[in-house]
């Protein structure tokens, strides 16, 4: 348990999509936590598990789906080095200079932090975002999410940092 935080429920998973609202456009869902402001009420990330569609298969046309989950709204596709960013999964096919569908690559973040990991993150203030990005893809894409952890009260200094913090961090 994190200094400063008292867990105040069991193991919560969460599961939510992000649907591309046409192909390869970014787009970006809020999903709300409900937490509770006026308790210094947080959410502690222990694990996320992001699931992209497949990108298309495009003779001679590189394709790919990118996915991410972010504590706070974002304006472009993050990146994990944006403090915001708390897991990112990308899924590709390299097709240019092929006469075929090319070949498929996947790469994602830690989906599931080693044992010796108390959390990955924390989540303070109402909303995390999902966000999905398709590229030279035909028809848009859907993300889908599980986000593993628990609600945690926090002493007020700790609240007021990690609310500080990350919104400093949008």
């Amino acid at each position: 348990m994190p200094k400063g935080l008292k867990q105040t429920s069991s193991l919560i998973v969460i599961g939510s999509r992000v649907v591309e609202t046409g192909p390869n456009t970014f787009t970006q869902a809020g999903v709300d936590l409900q937490l509770n402001p006026l308790d210094n009420e947080v959410f502690v990330v222990q694990a996320i598990n992001l699931d992209a569609s497949a990108p298309d298969a495009i003779a001679a046309t590189d394709t790919g789906v990118r996915m991410a989950l972010t504590t706070t709204s974002q304006t472009t596709f993050p990146t994990l080095a944006s403090t915001a960013c708390l897991a990112l999964a990308s899924r590709e096919i390299r097709a240019a200079g092929y006469v075929d569908g090319g070949v498929g690559f996947e790469q994602t973040s830690m989906e599931t932090p080693p044992s010796g990991l108390e959390y990955i993150g924390i989540i303070a203030t109402n909303d995390f975002f999902l966000q999905i990005q398709g590229g030279a893809n035909g028809t848009g894409k859907i993300g889908n999410c599980k986000l593993y952890g628990y609600r945690a009260r926090a002493e007020a200094s700790v609240y007021a940092a990690l609310v500080q913090s990350e919104v400093l961090s949008s």
